[in-house]
């Protein structure tokens, strides 16, 4: 049984180096730019190792990103839980969200003109990201949340891949166009389950 459970923690740590490799090359290279070979040389193993821990390039990035949104998560949620106004709540933790990820190198490559659209697909597809955000507005087995949840996620994806003028336009966008929707009234939230 230990036996297995080092194994466990040995391919854990590897697939974790790997991971910090192909971060490294995508703020130098960017996302589309990177392929399997690129992140064995770096990685300092061949690509067949690198394809026991990834099945592939697509594998590769959505454990990448899996695991950069649960951290960012983390810190949000710690962020989020010192604000008690469900409406700034969500403009808080909207606005500290896009910070985050801009000030990440190896997150605002995601967003450079040429590699949005793999972060936009990637993030729509994945459950583990809609359930993070529809968890963060509430019951995330609820139809209308998990509705809300996708809609907040494409909202967060295209100001961090289209920018607005400066944080005070982006506030103002999230307070006039996001808050009406992502905080519904208690009524409507009955309705839309």
């Amino acid at each position: 049984m230990a036996g297995r459970a080092l194994v466990r923690e040995y391919n854990a740590l590897v697939a974790e180096r790997i991971l910090d490799v192909a971060a490294r090359l995508f703020v130098e290279h960017g996302v589309a730019g990177v392929g399997m070979a690129d992140v064995a040389k770096a990685a300092g193993c061949s690509r067949a190792t690198l394809y026991r821990y990834f099945d592939g390039r697509e594998a590769l990035r959505t454990v990448y990103v899996h695991r950069e949104a649960r951290r960012v998560e983390r810190e949000l949620v710690a962020h989020a839980a010192t604000i008690r106004d469900p409406e700034a709540r969500v403009v808080e933790s909207v606005l500290e969200t896009l910070r985050r990820v801009r000030r990440d190198p190896a997150l605002a490559a995601w967003f450079a003109p040429g590699d949005a659209g793999i972060a936009s697909v990637l993030a729509q597809s994945s459950g583990v990201i809609e359930s993070m955000v529809a968890t963060f507005l509430g019951d995330p087995d609820a139809p209308g949340t998990i509705r809300r949840a996708r809609w907040l996620l494409r909202v967060v994806l295209s100001m961090l891949a289209t920018p607005g003028a400066d944080e005070a336009d982006e506030r103002a966008m999230i307070e006039q166009f996001v808050v009406p929707v992502v905080v519904a009234p208690r009524d409507t939230r009955r309705k839309e389950r």
